[in-house]
């Protein structure tokens, strides 16, 4: 068994397959190698965009309730709008009632000042 190791040590054939196995052990060490070094690099990053991200999903719903907020405020402008409309439309009839009023009253003063004979 021993010369069949020598013999295979010794072929070119076992030279082939010991540089092949050699390379695979060189590529495993390399990609555990650049694996470690990128996570070492990269989770301070991640957990820095992360916390971020938090701080951004926090001020989204803050500015939810803001906006709820300054929707319900508008709703009661516009209400408040709406009924100072209604107030001026009959403040103008009342306008409109009395300034018919004054005329007529001005026009009795004219017909009592100067009577028609």
């Amino acid at each position: 068994m021993t010369q069949l190791f020598v013999q295979l040590a010794l072929s070119v054939t076992g030279a082939v397959i010991t540089i092949v196995a050699l390379l695979l052990v060189a590529a495993g060490i390399g990609y555990v190698t650049a694996w470690f070094y990128s996570k070492s690099i990269y989770t301070p990053i991640i957990k820095g965009l992360e916390a971020e991200k938090a701080d951004l999903h926090k001020q989204v719903a803050g500015l939810k309730d803001d906006i709820t907020k300054l929707n319900a405020k508008t709703e009661k402008l516009n209400q408040d709008i709406a009924q100072l409309e209604n107030e001026i439309s009959e403040k103008s009839k009342l306008i409109a009632e009395k300034e018919k009023l004054i005329y007529e009253r001005d026009k009795q003063i004219s017909e009592l000042k100067n009577p028609q004979k």
